[in-house]
């Protein structure tokens, strides 16, 4: 590469970071809620991507509350043991052996896997279940309505849970303190049972009581089509209002409805503004935050 060639690359490296500084002032000392999942927890590339940008948010004064499922995980342990996994609109029916698998995989697996990726890239993460401080109390989620071989029925998800209430203390005094607080999706009952909650709807509920700046959601898609069956038609950007109409014509659906839901949730709670973004794309979330364009689905 000649000097020319080497000081274009070096100017254009500058640039990004130029077109990256007002951001950057707009953010620094504001929270944000990453769920990560999907893609972007399977394939090695993608997990150090996603560790860096993490880091990165830290380091430059934002404050990253990470969110993680891991239903491929907790299917694949199911599936071993001779269950079968069962949905309905996105939740998992939950019966109490599989509510002891859900917390192996969650709280004794994947949480620790998170957490040794990140500090590996540089930061200071630390682990916590909704069980930690009472961080997610939750109530079991009432039978959904649902259509099964063309008959309406009535389906008990078991342990399933609903967020009644967020204690974010734990969250508050780790961030201060320069901690990466991850947090698996397993809330507690009253009774102090474990509970399976969606890792979406745990981002809506964290991202409404920390008041956070942004909710950003991966996934394995670009973000919402306006035909599932045709990915030239993404939305880039979509109001709140639209999105139930969208959920009740189906041009939302299945695994995308608690994603929906829960940007809705953080946006009636005075996040400022939520993001379903694809984290099959290295970098993809300093993509959304930090450039002008930006990527995936903006709701607000």
């Amino acid at each position: 590469m000649h000097v020319g060639e080497v000081m274009e690359t070096l100017i254009a490296k500058a640039g990004v970071l130029i077109e990256s500084l007002p951001y950057i002032r707009k953010f620094s000392g504001k929270t944000f809620v990453i769920k990560y999942g999907g893609q972007a927890m399977v394939s090695e590339e993608l997990k150090n991507s996603v560790a860096q940008d993490i880091v990165l948010l830290k380091f430059i004064g934002i404050n990253p509350i990470v969110v993680h499922g891991g239903g491929k995980e907790i299917t694949s342990l199911m599936k071993k043991t001779g269950k079968k996994a069962r949905f309905i609109n996105g939740l998992r029916i939950t019966d109490k052996e599989t509510m002891e698998m859900v917390e192996m995989v969650l709280v004794g697996k994947v949480n620790k896997q998170v957490v040794a990726l990140l500090n590996r890239h540089g930061g200071k993460a630390v682990g916590l279940s909704g069980k930690d401080s009472n961080l997610l109390l939750c109530r079991k989620r009432s039978p959904l309505q649902t259509v099964i071989d063309g008959k309406e029925q009535q389906v008990d998800l078991g342990y399933v849970g609903s967020v009644t209430k967020v204690n974010p203390e734990v969250i508050h005094t780790l961030s201060r303190n320069g901690y990466i607080p991850v947090i698996s999706s397993v809330g507690v009952s009253p009774e102090g049972e474990g509970l399976n909650v969606n890792a979406d709807h745990v981002a809506g509920e964290l991202s409404a009581a920390l008041k956070a700046e942004k909710l950003i959601i991966l996934t394995d898609v670009e973000g919402i089509y306006s035909d599932p069956e045709n990915e030239g038609t993404l939305i880039s950007s979509l109001r709140r209002q639209e999105v139930r109409e969208m959920v009740i014509s189906g041009e939302i659906s299945e695994g995308m409805i608690p994603k929906v839901e829960a940007c809705v949730r953080a946006l009636n709670n005075d996040v400022s503004r939520t993001h379903i973004i694809d984290g099959r794309i290295s970098h993809s979330m300093l993509l959304e935050i930090f450039t002008d364009k930006g990527i995936g689905t903006m709701v607000k």
